[in-house]
């Protein structure tokens, strides 16, 4: 939930800042209170609710001691516990002999293709088993050592054929696909089909992405990376996956405690939102798409779009909590910022950038009873009096949320838990229904 508002990463040059000065005295008769410059402030720090632990233990991981992996660099770092008990502890990944002198590597910036990713599958999970003779392959002949595994993973349902009956071996795994096998994995293929149908008490379908309920389960599992340290290394659903950040969600996916999975199927199985107004619903039409996009520090974009060149950049598509809640709501006053990609509703005033800045300016702060579906939610993590973590309420108990923690945008539920404990007060940004 670490959010740097725009500081570090939009710091104005004289000549952006002079620009931007030219525009808003040639655009001033036209200005209203809606377009009032976000401020540029560093943001919060900010505290969340701890990741779902692993079970494995520090003296468990390495049969082959880490310091013989050869190809490991600084940047690869983050990964090598994973890398460790994966193709170290264990051989599912593991696919180069050592050299003469007893030295191994993993590739890890090599990506990771689907035959080798059957392999991982299979080796972890159903290893001994042997594949249907019925399932066939038109590019991947019987006489390949690959068409095991690939028979295997395609008849448990982990990965699918392609037209023709064809595996597409060589080709590279997607985040999407790599979680999508995990959570069939771990039996919750059916709540994931569930949440693709998201829909309101009243029968209201949401325009929800595809494989919508993969990326929601994947990203509360922890199945992908929330690299802090270098956020270009983040990847989000489409992302074609290098065989380190595949380590990490099987590593995660083969470690979690015995009590996550029933959890999380408890929390998400019979999700419903509550019945909302048309500009509520456009609201969460909008941030479903998102779901699974990684936490980025001052992140406020989504792939469609560049940052305007006067911002600066960021390292990769995602959102930061006030940077999710600020585009899911803030109107584009084509003075001062551009909805890109546009929104399918202009959205409403709120200039504020950070959740400190947010939570400051309201008259009326709302208790949690008294919330709305398009209310924003403050919370007070490290329990100082500072707020410091912000997402947008969406009714029956959830919200929609980007936290540090998770390591992304999620809907997340807030009614109890850390949420709840944390929770400070609420604000109205849309107008408040009509009685």
């Amino acid at each position: 939930m670490a959010e740097r508002g725009l500081g570090l990463r939009r710091r104005l040059t004289s000549v952006a800042l002079l620009t931007l000065l030219v525009t808003l005295v040639q655009s001033f008769a036209a200005v209203t209170a809606q377009a009032t410059p976000p401020s540029w402030t560093d943001g919060d720090e900010g505290s969340g609710p701890a990741a779902f632990p692993a079970h494995v233990s520090r003296s468990e991981r390495a049969l082959i001691p880490t310091a013989s992996w050869t190809d490991l660099g600084s940047d690869d770092q983050w990964a090598r516990d994973a890398i460790d008990h994966v193709a170290g502890t264990n051989d599912w990944m593991r696919d180069v002999s050592p050299d003469e002198n007893g030295n191994w590597r993993f590739r890890p910036d090599a990506f990771e293709t689907r035959k080798r990713w059957a392999r991982a599958l299979v080796r972890a999970f159903a290893r001994d088993e042997e594949p249907d003779p019925s399932i066939t392959f038109t590019d991947l002949d019987p006489s390949d050592p690959f068409h095991r595994w690939a028979a295997v993973a395609v008849q448990h349902g982990w990965m699918a054929r392609g037209s023709g009956r064809r595996f597409h071996p060589s080709d590279v795994v997607t985040s999407r696909s790599i979680h999508r096998s995990l959570v069939r994995v771990l039996g919750m293929g059916p709540t994931a089909a569930a949440l693709d149908h998201l829909s309101t008490t009243d029968g209201y379908e949401f325009a929800t992405p595809g494989s919508f309920g993969v990326n929601l389960l994947a990203m509360r599992l922890g199945l992908r990376f929330n690299n802090r340290v270098d956020e270009s290394q983040d990847v989000a659903p489409s992302t074609k996956l290098r065989r380190k950040q595949a380590a990490w969600s099987l590593y995660r996916a083969t470690t979690l405690e015995s009590w996550v999975v029933p959890y999380l199927e408890d929390q998400y199985a019979e999700m419903t939102l509550p019945k909302m107004s048309a500009g509520r619903r456009s609201i969460v039409d909008w941030g479903v798409r998102y779901v699974g996009y990684p936490y980025i520090w001052a992140g406020e974009w989504g792939f469609d779009s560049p940052s305007p060149p006067a911002f600066g950049g960021q390292p990769g598509p995602g959102f930061d909590c006030s940077g999710l809640s600020w585009w899911a709501l803030r109107a584009d006053d084509d003075v001062y910022w551009e909805i890109s990609p546009p929104r399918p509703y202009r959205g409403w005033p709120l200039p504020q950038r950070t959740s400190a800045e947010m939570a400051r300016v309201t008259n009326v702060r709302l208790h949690y009873a008294d919330l709305l579906p398009g209310d924003l939610m403050f919370y007070d993590g490290d329990d100082d009096g500072v707020v410091d973590h912000v997402d947008v309420y969406v009714g029956n108990g959830w919200s929609l949320d980007s936290s540090s923690s998770v390591g992304g945008v999620t809907l997340m539920w807030v009614k109890t838990g850390w949420y709840r404990q944390h929770f400070v007060h609420g604000r109205r940004v849309l107008p408040a229904p009509r009685p």
